[in-house]
């Protein structure tokens, strides 16, 4: 897509942006941040996340990342956030790294471990585990939310019936993807942006503080649930198009 100016010379494509869901969600979540990215310009793809294992997920989420043509920014809610973190490490393509209520992942370190160095979580004890065939003769562990559970401990600032459906449709991850330890990081070398959730009950606020920090990434606060992306989509697309403006060229 070429965008003309008044002049009637070209101007730049603005980036295609790719979303990436977390745990207990799905691509849909990004639903309201979609809306608005593309009412700017931005075309937007909102992959599908496995959830069946870090480095597999990546290697996923890196397929989609070649199919895309021209600069790319990369945004990650959650477990997303390790998953761009991988994808992402290396990949000419991508200009930007924007962590929603998410994780930054230093190499050797799992999701788990990020998500209970620091005290607010109650994700881990409302999780439900279901033993599955992995596909290969052998079994991994599902991870669902409590339906009791779920609406306080992720979407606590959502609407009760959009909250009904979030639990309906939750994705659930494996208990061995959460326990996977990183093997890149890929804000080392591309620029980041965090938005920190303060009432977040799944990645509390300090443990984002912590990860963007080290990260020298740029942060923004807002006070919302762990499901920020449908709460408040604007705050989210803001921080998107500003990751996507200050990475242009």
């Amino acid at each position: 897509m070429t965008i003309h100016t008044d002049t009637g010379a070209p101007a730049q494509a603005l980036p295609t942006v790719v979303l990436v869901h977390g745990a207990f969600a799905e691509s849909a979540s990004w639903n309201g941040v979609i809306a608005r990215l593309q009412s700017q310009g931005h075309p937007v793809i909102a992959a599908a996340n496995p959830l069946r294992g870090l480095a597999e997920d990546a290697d996923q989420l890196r397929s989609v990342l070649d199919q895309v043509h021209g600069p790319v920014v990369l945004a990650g809610h959650s477990y997303g956030g390790s998953v761009m973190s991988l994808a992402a490490e290396g990949h000419p393509g991508v200009r930007a790294l924007v962590y929603v209520g998410s994780f930054l992942l230093e190499e050797g370190e799992s999701t788990g471990e990020l998500a209970g160095r620091f005290p607010g979580n109650e994700l881990g004890s409302s999780l439900d585990a279901v033993p599955v065939p992995d596909g290969k003769g052998g079994t991994v562990t599902d991870l669902y939310i409590q339906p009791a559970r779920f609406a306080a401990v992720f979407a606590a600032d959502v609407p009760a019936e959009t909250a009904e459906l979030m639990l309906a449709t939750q994705r659930p991850i494996t208990q061995e993807a959460l326990e996977e330890k990183a093997t890149g990081a890929a804000w080392r070398t591309i620029p980041s942006w965090t938005l920190v959730t303060r009432q977040d009950l799944a990645v509390p606020a300090e443990a984002q503080r912590f990860m963007a920090e080290r990260a020298r990434s740029t942060v923004v606060e807002v006070d919302a649930s762990h499901a920020v992306a449908v709460s408040q989509p604007g705050a989210v697309a803001d921080l998107i198009v500003a990751a996507a403006r200050a990475t242009a060229g």
